[in-house]
Order: structure tokens, then C-alpha cells, then sequence
């Protein structure tokens, strides 16, 4: 993948093979569905999810597909993503086994609520 000037998230996911498209279009749909009201985005060159502030990123690499729900993301799940390399705000989900959609969808919905939280605080 040479191209870095995405302009929209489909613009990012057709530089893929077919089989790793797929699981894009898949994540993606997670998170609208987890946060409807989020607005899509490129960030660091990446397809970004924003509402209140940055939700997600995600990004296809060679062997895996990562996502990025900042840090809070990863430590408010650290039991159920045990079994997937992660690091402070990143996780890695291979690109040879199935994809944790429900576990997505759980981890954008409470960015979703933290989001909005840090918002009421910061209007207070």
C-alpha cells in the first residue's frame, strides 16, 4: 500500500485484496452501528470514527488488522482481549482467524459513553 492521501474510508479499503476488504467493510459497519451518530474520517491515514472527540481507528496490514480505541479502550477490556497481542491503546487481530466483531462493537460502545461523559464534564 504506497498511497497515503486517503480521502474516505471506502478510498482506504479499496487498496486491499478482496478477502481483507471484506473484514474493513465488516469493522466498519460494527462501529456505525455501535455509534450511529459518529462521523467517519481519515486520521493518520487511517479510517477514524469521531464523535466527541476520536472513537477508533483502524488499519489493514500484512497479517493482521489493527484497532486503535485509545488507551481507556484497551485497559477497560484487558480480560477479554487477552488472547490478542496488544499494547496501551492498540490491539492486533490476525488476519488468518476470525475477527471479534461483538468484542468491537462492545469496546466502541464504551468509548461512545466515555466520550459523551468527558463532554458533560467539560460543559459543566
Amino acid at each position: 500500500m504506497a498511497k497515503t492521501d486517503f480521502q474516505s474510508i471506502d478510498e482506504y479499503i479499496e487498496t486491499f485484496p478482496k478477502e481483507v476488504q471484506q473484514k474493513l467493510q465488516k469493522i466498519r459497519e460494527v462501529v456505525r452501528k455501535a455509534a450511529p451518530n459518529a462521523e467517519e474520517a481519515i486520521s493518520y491515514q487511517m479510517p477514524t470514527f469521531k464523535l466527541n472527540g476520536n472513537l477508533v481507528h483502524f488499519a489493514a496490514f500484512k497479517n493482521h488488522i489493527g484497532l486503535y480505541p485509545a488507551p481507556s479502550g484497551i485497559s477497560a477490556f484487558e480480560s477479554e482481549i487477552k488472547d490478542y497481542k496488544h499494547a496501551k491503546g492498540s490491539m492486533r487481530f490476525p488476519l488468518d482467524q476470525p475477527i471479534p466483531f461483538d468484542l468491537i462493537a462492545k469496546i466502541v460502545k464504551f468509548r461512545v459513553q466515555e466520550n459523551s461523559n468527558k463532554k458533560k464534564r467539560n460543559e459543566q
